[in-house]
């Protein structure tokens, strides 16, 4: 009985020392990789850093008032549809006009053309001013009682032109509509955004919502000023994009052999999807022409290259999907073999590819159809073109649109089979084995029973769960009559 005894804690230490030798060794060697890429990455990205000069480059902004002429806001009260000949008016709608729902009036119709007025009581206080709205807003949206609205008063600097006393030209507006005014909208669902993923992801949602806030600082003081100063746009890219998911994964899932297989994985997706997005724009000549902003960013300054922002725009669009199928894989590997840690490794690998290949067909999905919303006016003005769907999609208003889906598609896919290897190879060296775990009948050969595995030997909360698990079933025998124990263990014997 001594003997057999000994003999089942000799075989339960001998691979508890293995395992966590193992574990040192794996990570020893994921440290060997990734802390000189990380440091490579720093160094390039500091070589890369943008002076923040803006010499030369001039672009007038849209915004920009003349003497005189403020942007105001205020909120609509009354909203009418007149000749767009009468005088405008800073008081009542002129007499024929009928309300009619939500408060808009219907004015008379001689005189031409009709335009739509907003009676708008202004923010910083004083009388509603007539705000006329623009025709393609009032015919597409439309505006309504109680919206609020930013728009332009020319008033003070017609004044200065014509005299005080003088009114307005005939037919010249004071007040122009400009645009909406959506801040607090835009807080709420902010607010319920931050709210929804703390309450559901908890410390986790918090710390992704203050890397994603770190990851737009990399985006907006390092990636966009580096292209406007004609940076290379394929390093600054993969630079860029590497820095931010190394802050954002080890930030939002802290550091452990998962998120460092996730991150592994990532990489290798980001640059499949580099080399794809460089190939794709030089031999698709992806040159932006089509696009207002581009001829824009063209006009204004020579170092800036339209190909180099598109290929960019390739890498970053992938960002977001190659990082949740990265360490959605690793965290998949990882909880299949905690519910089984003797699986083979081959089919471990094949478990989790079945996973994967569901994964790959969602995303798949996700990025396409996300893809088309946002080029959802284009697609329309395509088809009412009436052309064959091919010349459609290899047009320069889709093209660019197609590519970027598939070459992000590309990328992810072949990140998650590599993905899916390393945490295999990983998991099996750092894992816990259920042989290492105590049980039962060991706990009296162990000093403080289950304290021999502690939260520090641990890495996942799986096997910690199962580790807690032995724990509890050691406490309820030690609690239990000595007639119930020796029956309990009595019963295996049999």
């Amino acid at each position: 009985m001594g003997a057999g005894h000994s003999h089942g804690h000799t075989g339960h230490s001998e691979p508890t020392a293995e395992a966590m030798a193992a574990r040192r060794k794996a990570n020893r060697i994921l440290a060997a990789v990734l802390i000189p890429l990380t440091l490579l990455t720093l160094a390039a990205m500091a070589a890369l850093w943008p002076s923040g000069s803006k010499e030369g480059l001039t672009l007038a902004n849209p915004y920009a008032a003349a003497p005189g002429v403020t942007f105001d806001t205020g909120r609509i009260q009354r909203v009418v549809t007149e000749s767009c000949t009468q005088a405008s008016s800073a008081g009542e709608s002129p007499g024929g006009d009928t309300t009619g729902q939500d408060g808009t009036a219907q004015g008379n119709t001689d005189g031409g053309s009709q335009c739509t007025f907003a009676f708008t009581e202004p923010d910083k206080g004083g009388n509603p001013v007539k705000v006329v709205i623009n025709p393609d807003i009032a015919k597409s949206h439309g505006v309504k009682v109680g919206d609020n609205i930013r728009y332009l008063n020319l008033s003070h600097a017609q004044a200065a032109a014509t005299g005080a006393d003088a009114p307005a030209a005939q037919g010249s507006p004071s007040y122009i509509f400009v645009d909406f005014v959506r801040t607090m909208p835009i807080i709420l669902l902010a607010i319920l955004y931050a709210v929804v993923v703390v309450a559901v992801a908890r410390w986790r949602g918090l710390r992704a919502l203050i890397g994603l806030v770190g990851a737009y600082f990399v985006l907006g003081s390092f990636m966009l000023p580096g292209l406007v100063e004609g940076k290379p746009p394929l390093l600054l890219a993969l630079v860029g994009s590497t820095v931010i998911m190394i802050g954002v994964l080890y930030f939002a899932h802290g550091f452990s052999a998962r998120t460092s297989t996730a991150l592994l994985g990532t990489i290798f997706g980001l640059g499949i999807t580099a080399l794809l997005a460089a190939w794709a724009t030089d031999a698709a000549n992806l040159a932006g022409v089509g696009s207002h902003d581009a001829a824009t960013l063209t006009n204004i300054s020579g170092s800036i290259s339209i190909s180099g922002i598109i290929l960019c725009g390739l890498i970053i669009s992938g960002l977001g999907v190659l990082n949740d199928v990265t360490i959605t894989q690793s965290s998949a590997v990882w909880e299949l073999y905690e519910l089984a840690p003797n699986t083979s490794a081959r089919k471990l690998f094949s478990s989790a590819m079945r996973i994967g290949r569901d994964h790959i067909a969602s995303t798949v999905y996700t990025i396409a159809f996300a893809y088309a919303g946002a080029a959802l006016p284009i697609l329309i003005i395509v088809m009412l073109y009436n052309r064959p769907l091919g010349e459609a999609l290899t047009s320069a208003e889709l093209s660019e649109e197609v590519i970027r889906t598939l070459v992000g598609s590309i990328g992810l896919v072949l990140a998650i089979p590599v993905t899916t290897l390393i945490a295999v190879l990983v998991v099996k060296a750092t894992g816990v084995r259920s042989a290492e775990l105590p049980r039962p009948s060991d706990a009296g050969s162990h000093p403080g029973g289950q304290a021999a595995i502690t939260a520090d030997d641990v890495d996942d909360t799986g096997a910690l769960a199962a580790a807690a698990a032995v724990a509890g079933r050691e406490r309820a025998e030690a609690d239990a009559p000595p007639a119930t124990r020796r029956g309990r263990r009595a019963a295996p014997r049999e």
